[in-house]
């Protein structure tokens, strides 16, 4: 018997019915998702993904912006830029092939005088970091060097040549420690947080005014915009970009002509120097010797060139010792000495002592320079005559008053000790010693005694421990002649366009103030005036047929190396002080043998006088 095969089907139960009604229900409910997603993807936000692409296409290439001018107080340039012209490698059209590459670097550096190494590690580190920009080899080529790569183009495939910015320094070593120098932002740079605008590859001033002004001489980068395939490969013509702006122009309070008067004194000594307005702080001259050409610079520099500019059988030429040198004062500090001793009501002015030529303080004795014997001295003739032992005797009171710290308070008071605050990264802060710095140094074992009275008899002549810079004596100084006010030094006057149009003033911070009784004040100048113009002044000999009337303070100095330090400060006109000059000058004798005619050629500069003391016909000084 057979069964019909229509009776073997299974019949579909209404639960079976159900399931297949769900699961084809959530099928097109998923492709209704799909289709709406396609939908939307390709309809509503077709526009706005074919520009996304079409971006992805297009790079931008930055173009270096040149960076603004340094010029001096009268306009004179002090820091330009010039163009030079920089090797580099394109992509767009180097080998493909590694050994083609090495065999084009080897070619390379043998016309570039670099090996084929380091030619190669600079070309890949850029191109690692941006595929498609170009990638500098070497800035500022010689023209028949740039000449024969344009001859032999077909043997350097990928070489092109390209402008570029470099600053240059017309005045040459005159002022060579102040402008300092730019390089590529470090990752450290701008992981701190205060160059918020710039990138990667960027030139920042890393020292000097082209650090502190970085923010104004930095210009805005300009921009390239190429075509490149999914792979970063250069495709077509370059497109539209953004032209770069040139960075602000910037003016110093310096003066050219006094800066190079300043540099010149010096004649390849090792010393500093600073000429300063003392109603403002305004810095119109400031100098280190020996010095260097700031040019070296422009170009990335070799290590040997760097180290030859640090080394001490050289003088260390980067060291700039207007700002960062710290040397024993000498007699210069009496004058801070006065101060205090007037103040703290030691003396008078009037008080007369007994300069038999040496003091005994202790079991050790205290001699004037030479062993010199004044006689009877007030503080007018002491300051004048330089008197040793009349500064000896206040610093052996001092000690005795109070908690000892006196004449260290009036340094201090008067700028000693702690930063001017001159706009320049480096400047240091120089000792002023006391009972408890020394005690502190014996505790840790740096010295081999205690804090004694002939410590501070010694720091009122300017001795012993006592560090101080050029800057740092120049500030006390204003502060005696413009009746108390400690300036911050300043070199940055305004800001201004290309053309020379003032754009931002650039206040000076204000003035501490210490209070100096006029009469007090008035007999410290008296003496600077007698030590510069009086029979047996210091500096009298110096100064003899100048015809601007000085009032100046020699200073000589021991120091560890047993070589002296002389030293002269100088503020003039005496009757109005306008300007102070610092100078000092290692292992230059006494003080009236090198700083006094340093500082007077400077001023001689400041006051348009010749050489022979005169003042030339129709010269106007305000």
């Amino acid at each position: 018997m057979y069964l019909d095969s229509r009776d073997q089907r299974p019949s579909l139960t209404p639960q079976l019915a159900m399931r297949v009604a769900i699961l084809g229900g959530i099928a097109l409910l998923f492709f209704a998702l799909i289709f709406f997603r396609l939908w939307f993807l390709q309809v509503l936000s077709g526009d706005t993904y074919r520009a996304e692409a079409n971006d992805n296409r297009v790079r931008s290439i930055k173009v270096e912006a040149p960076r603004g001018e340094i010029v001096d107080r009268n306009g004179q340039v002090l820091v330009e830029n010039r163009a030079g012209i920089a090797v580099q490698v394109s992509p767009k059209r180097l080998p493909a092939s590694r050994a083609e590459r090495r065999q084009l670097y080897r070619r390379l550096g043998r016309v570039l005088e670099m090996k084929p190494r380091r030619i190669e590690r600079k070309v890949e580190r850029q191109l690692v970091e941006i595929p498609y920009s170009a990638a500098t080899v070497k800035q500022d080529i010689e023209p028949d060097v740039l000449a024969y790569l344009l001859e032999h183009s077909d043997d350097f495939p990928g070489v092109e040549a390209a402008r570029v910015y470099l600053r240059e320094y017309p005045a040459g070593q005159s002022g060579a420690h102040l402008y300092g120098y730019t390089r590529e932002v470090t990752q450290e740079q701008l992981d701190s947080g205060d160059y918020a605008d710039v990138a990667l590859g960027d030139l920042v001033g890393q020292d000097g005014i082209e650090r502190q002004y970085d923010r104004f001489l930095r210009g805005k980068n300009g921009a390239e915009r190429v075509q490149v395939d999914a792979l970063g490969r250069l495709r077509g013509e370059p497109l539209d970009g953004r032209q770069p702006e040139q960075g602000r122009q910037l003016r110093l309070s310096l003066d050219l002509d006094v800066e190079q008067s300043g540099q010149a004194s010096l004649a390849g000594r090792r010393g500093g120097f600073v000429a300063m307005d003392v109603r403002n702080g305004e810095v119109l001259a400031l100098g280190s010797g020996p010095s260097f050409d700031p040019n070296v610079f422009s170009t990335p520099i070799s290590t040997s060139q760097f180290n030859a500019l640090q080394s001490e059988d050289n003088g260390k030429p980067l060291f700039d010792r207007a700002i960062q040198g710290g040397y024993p004062t000498g007699s210069t500090f009496k004058s801070i000495t006065a101060v205090a001793a007037l103040e703290g009501g030691l003396i008078t002015a009037n008080d007369v002592v007994v300069d038999g030529g040496s003091v005994q303080v202790g079991d050790q004795i205290f001699h004037n320079a030479g062993d010199a014997a004044h006689g009877p001295v007030a503080l007018r003739q002491a300051l004048s005559v330089s008197s040793d032992v009349y500064f000896y005797l206040l610093g052996q009171k001092a000690d005795g008053t109070g908690d000892g710290n006196l004449i260290q308070r009036w340094a201090r008071r008067l700028g000693l000790g702690e930063p001017t605050g001159i706009d320049l990264p480096g400047e240091q802060a120089g000792i002023v010693p006391n009972r408890a710095w020394r005690n502190n140094l014996l505790k840790q074992k740096l010295t081999d005694r205690p804090w004694s009275v002939g410590d501070n008899v010694n720091l009122a002549v300017g001795q012993g421990d006592l560090l101080a810079s050029p800057l740092q004596m120049g500030v006390a100084y204003a502060a005696l002649a413009n009746g108390g006010k400690v300036l911050r030094p300043r070199l940055g006057l305004r800001i201004e366009d290309s053309s020379g149009r003032p754009l931002q003033e650039l206040a000076g911070s204000v003035a501490r103030r210490v209070h100096i009784q006029p009469e007090y004040r008035q007999a410290i100048l008296e003496g600077l005036r007698s030590a510069a113009n009086d029979p047996g002044g210091t500096s009298t000999p110096v100064f003899e047929g100048f015809p601007i009337e000085v009032a100046g303070k020699t200073g000589t100095a021991e120091t560890t190396s047993g070589i002296d330090q002389s030293w002269y400060v100088a503020l003039a006109p005496y009757d109005n002080p306008r300007y102070v000059v610092a100078v000092t000058i290692e292992g230059g004798g006494f003080g009236a043998e090198a700083a006094a005619p340093a500082a007077r050629q400077i001023l001689g500069s400041l006051f348009d006088v010749d050489q022979d003391g005169a003042i030339p016909t129709g010269t106007a000084q305000d």
